[in-house]
């Protein structure tokens, strides 16, 4: 899989205020953006890992924009826990462990 990570950056760390958490990864496009983590930590966690790779394949699956619009849609009609999306990545953690 092609990805990259970007440490330190700015997006997670708003994610992380946002979401009042200690450290967060997220995904947009094919980079993997971390906050209150280092990338070696990262890693090791193999499940965590698996989630945002996860979220890699639904960018690629659906383009980069449309997935934006269909998470934004769904995490509007029913919250981040139950959106699909989210819950497809929680399943590849389970899966990739």
């Amino acid at each position: 899989m092609d990805y990259k990570i970007v440490e330190n950056s700015v997006l997670a760390r708003i994610a992380r205020v946002v979401l009042k958490s200690d450290n967060v990864a997220m995904v947009l496009g094919k980079a993997i953006h971390l906050s209150g983590v280092k990338k070696e930590s990262f890693l090791k966690n193999k499940s965590w890992f698996a989630h945002e790779c996860c979220h890699i394949r639904q960018f690629q699956r659906y383009g980069f924009f449309k997935f934006l619009w269909l998470y934004l849609i769904e995490s509007i009609k029913v919250g981040y826990y139950h959106n699909k999306f989210e819950v497809e990545a929680r399943q590849a953690e389970t899966e990739n462990s």
